[in-house]
């Protein structure tokens, strides 16, 4: 089994909508809380501004910019020891890259449909090395846990079982289809934050409502 390694998210959204929450604290749970670094915050948030559910799991945060706090408050001098997780990277994550790297970094841009390019300024920002998770846009716990198989179970991309665009039915005339790629469990079934099933029939319920 690979050593832990340590996730570095930018936050690049105001605030924290429910749906970033439940992923947030799926993520802290999936990879342990101090291995899970929330950077890039608004200057001035505090404590109180953080919601009290990832407050009680744990939560690392600041809001220092990325380059700072990994280069000056957690010491990493070579930037080689970096890897952002890049759409647009021409290589694709590998096992080995555990070897390599000891930061893996994720913007906010993971999550997004449709995708906006804001790993760009990122990348740039970082000018670190960059590698791929296949072609098609992730959900940020998603992409998380699927560079956690990777490296920590020194699993292939190729060899991971994925679902592409899952449909969620809540009844005979209720369904909703997910945008996404996500990972499959062992019983084929995909693997969404705990509490965002419920999370998207509630939103369509209200949607529905409203609509009515």
């Amino acid at each position: 089994m690979a050593q832990k390694m340590k996730y570095v998210i930018e936050h690049m959204e105001q605030g924290f909508t429910k749906w970033v929450v439940l992923e947030y604290s799926q993520i802290i749970r999936d990879v342990g809380k101090e291995n899970l670094f929330l950077v890039s915050l608004p200057k001035g948030t505090t404590e109180s501004d953080i919601p009290k559910e990832l407050i009680e799991l744990g939560l690392q945060w600041t809001t220092e910019d990325i380059v700072p706090y990994l280069t000056e408050t957690n010491g990493v001098s070579n930037k080689d020891q970096l890897c952002l997780l890049d759409p647009r990277a021409e290589i694709d994550l590998q096992p080995n890259d555990a070897n390599e790297f000891k930061y893996f970094i994720f913007g906010g841009i993971l999550g997004d449909h449709p995708p906006r390019d804001r790993t760009g300024e990122l990348k740039a920002k970082l000018n670190c090395p960059t590698r791929r998770l296949g072609n098609l846009q992730m959900t940020t716990d998603t992409a998380v846990r699927t560079t956690q198989i990777i490296l920590e179970k020194e699993t292939k991309f190729e060899d991971i079982k994925f679902i592409d665009y899952p449909e969620i039915r809540f009844s005979k005339h209720e369904a909703t289809e997910m945008p996404f790629r996500y990972v499959l469990d062992n019983e084929g079934t995909p693997i969404f934050p705990t509490g965002m099933v419920d999370l998207i029939h509630a939103e369509n319920s209200k949607n529905l409502d409203d609509f009515f």
